[in-house]
């Protein structure tokens, strides 16, 4: 039986695409989600991919799989920033025992000063950013070694 993982991205990413594709790139989120099943599955993972521009839903997503022990990788977007509520749901999901990988498709320490800081690094097992699209399949790929 594959290992779920829940695959989560925030606020605006819908927007994929077509939203500044000369920092985002030019994949749509459909085609970023596809690409994730297909390598977890190579990965013997079970990826399942959410999407929300709202900070509760998301932070209900986080306590469901904090409560079914699922391991997550989640792009916070804009909630990478501000969100306290966000970071504080992602603690507890830490704190359950499930490992957590953020990751942006840009590099915020690279961009504008209020992106650097991360209310969710605090509890993140790792961060992966930069690496566009990408970024998530790395995430994946850290969570399936045998040694993570």
């Amino acid at each position: 039986m594959s290992r779920r993982v829940l695959v989560l991205s925030g606020p605006n990413l819908a927007a994929l695409g077509s939203r500044e594709p000369e920092i985002y790139g030019t994949l749509t989120l459909a085609q970023v989600e596809d690409r994730v099943r297909e390598y977890a599955e190579s990965l013997g993972l079970s990826a399942q991919c959410r999407q929300t521009d709202d900070e509760a839903e998301l932070i209900g997503w986080l306590h469901e799989a904090a409560r079914e022990g699922w391991d997550v990788v989640l792009n916070p977007a804009a909630f990478t920033h501000y969100s306290y509520a966000v970071g504080d749901a992602c603690a507890h999901l830490v704190g359950m025992g499930s490992r957590l990988v953020e990751v942006h498709l840009s590099n915020p320490a690279a961009r504008e000063t209020f992106r650097h800081a991360s209310v969710v690094a605090r509890s993140a097992t790792g961060t992966i950013a930069g690496f566009g699209a990408d970024s998530y399949l790395l995430a994946l790929r850290a969570l399936a070694a045998p040694d993570s």
